[in-house]
């Protein structure tokens, strides 16, 4: 029973990378949709959502029988119900890449973005790529110190999410109020990816080491 148990208990890790993988290709999609003005780009990331939302609904309820039928105790159940809450963080990084492939696709056959920003979003998108396998590694690793390194990386997140607030608000800007909106919330669904990420890797430090690091404030999920 108790091999039986460690195999279901492995399987929820296993399914979790997954869908950080799928996250982080969404997102690489999304960017190169928005970039591109891609309408089939846009449509794939639209279309492949579903898979993690599959795997989501199937990961919680393997986490939620592994509570109720095994009564776990100590570290797995502190991996379990880290796993829970590491599915809604996963699943609201899949729904942030969702969002950018929408406006892409809302604004097809035009481009979203003035090409004076499409730098900031393809480094905004690389790093939210980055951030996402480094996730997937830490799930598979479960390496505190390689957790604690990824809120180093979201800083750089972080950085270009405020610049890109300050060409925004600069009097040289002369491309419209749409235009300014779609920047904003674009910028915003990048940094809330990227504060997804390093919540994941945060949970991860707690599943580890049974503490969660202290300057790091829980991400509340939208």
């Amino acid at each position: 029973m108790r091999t039986a148990y460690q195999e279901q208990l492995s399987s929820l890790t296993v399914q979790l990378g997954e869908m950080c993988d799928l996250a982080g290709q969404a997102m690489e999609h999304a960017t190169q949709a928005l970039l591109q003005a891609d309408l089939a780009l846009a449509e794939q990331v639209i279309t492949d959502h579903e898979r993690i939302t599959e795997i989501s609904v199937r990961a919680e309820e393997a986490a939620f029988k592994l509570l109720a039928l095994q009564g776990p105790v100590a570290g797995d159940l502190r991996a379990i119900v880290s796993g829970i809450q590491i599915v809604a963080d996963i699943d609201r990084m899949g729904a942030l890449a969702l969002h950018v492939a929408k406006i892409a696709r809302r604004r097809h056959p035009q481009h979203t973005l003035p090409e004076e920003v499409n730098g900031y979003f393809a480094e905004m998108g690389r790093v939210a790529v980055e951030l996402s396998r480094s996730a997937q590694e830490v799930l598979d690793t479960l390496d505190p110190e390689k957790a604690a390194r990824i809120r180093e990386e979201d800083d750089a997140m972080d950085d270009l999410h405020r610049h890109l607030f300050s060409v925004l608000m600069d009097k040289d800007w002369k491309h419209g109020v749409t235009a300014a909106v779609d920047v904003t919330l674009l910028s915003r669904f990048y940094e809330r990816f990227a504060d997804h990420a390093v919540e994941v890797a945060r949970r991860v430090i707690f599943t580890a080491t049974g503490s969660f690091p202290e300057d790091q404030p829980f991400v509340e999920p939208r």
